[in-house]
């Protein structure tokens, strides 16, 4: 599912650069949203009206107003940063969940992850090159994005504990239909006939590859799903080099690696202190922690 998933947003990013040539990037997020509502209706008629309850609903507002900024930031820089630039900035997104985990959710960070924090930035660095003639604003516009998609895998990770795949994925693409709809009007304008198609296939795949992620999100940890989900970029990178001729230079090679080792280490990390503290047993009633 998380293979499939990662395939779904590489050709997802691949049809918003195409599309980018004729449309706004907020326009095309909000076309995104929309299509990819209309192509989530078939879980709604699955599980009916009941698929919509949740005691939560305005933690899914908020979650999906961070969740919309990310999404019409990260179009804006496919839209505008080379292919594979693009997807492999995204990737800093643990980087940014580590950081809002000892933030908002009080973790504990020891000095081990700190390290692979340290070192993914300087990953990051690699990639954007501040200070040299290859650095653009768009690269910070996609850190942008990364930082708001680590909000919201925080926010996954509590709505998954209780509610359905198929309550996740209806309310999120539902609701980012208004949200991204007053960006995409400030830069509207009538998509010709032609480019419908690719629209439509822009919102289902979104949406499909919400569901798939969600759903191995789900069925496995993070850890184990994460060196799937990097996938992406091979798959992206390739079908630049096909579509639009574009070779990814060393330091975005270089930088990226940097950037998934970083990350994986985060995972396989946060994996390890979840089992242990599943194995630990109950502490005694006025037993110091340790």
């Amino acid at each position: 599912m998380m293979v499939t998933s990662t395939l779904c947003f590489g050709v997802m990013a691949v049809l918003i650069r195409i599309a980018s040539h004729s449309l706004h990037a907020f326009e095309i997020a909000f076309l995104r949203s929309l299509f990819g509502a209309l192509a989530a209706l078939p879980l709604l008629l699955r599980g009916g009206w009941r698929t919509l309850y949740t005691d939560r609903l305005m933690f899914y507002v908020l979650r999906c107003a961070i969740g919309a900024v990310s999404m019409l930031a990260g179009f804006w820089a496919i839209a505008h940063l080379p292919l594979a630039q693009a997807i492999a900035l995204s990737y800093s997104s643990p980087l940014f969940v580590t950081i809002g985990a000892v933030i908002f959710l009080g973790e504990v960070v020891r000095m081990r992850r700190w390290s692979a924090v340290v070192a993914g930035f300087i990953g990051v660095l690699v990639i954007v090159r501040p200070g040299s003639d290859a650095f653009t604003a768009a690269s910070l516009v996609a850190l942008f994005s990364a930082a708001c998609s680590g909000a919201v895998t925080i926010s996954i990770k509590f709505l998954s504990r209780t509610d359905p795949v198929a309550t996740i994925v209806l309310l999120t693409t539902w609701l980012w239909v208004p949200l991204s709809l007053p960006a995409a009007l400030a830069v509207w304008q009538w998509p010709s006939p032609g480019l419908l198609p690719l629209l439509v296939a822009l919102g289902v795949l979104g949406t499909a590859g919400q569901y798939f992620w969600t759903h191995a999100l789900r069925l496995a940890d993070a850890s184990t799903l994460a060196p799937f989900s990097y996938l992406q970029l091979v798959f992206v990178a390739v079908l630049a080099w096909l579509m639009f001729a574009e070779t990814p230079d060393r330091y975005t090679v270089l930088g990226a690696g940097i950037v998934i080792g970083a990350s994986l280490y985060i995972a396989r990390r946060e994996a390890r202190l979840a089992r242990q503290r599943n194995q630990s047993p109950p502490r005694v009633l006025g037993q110091p922690a340790e």
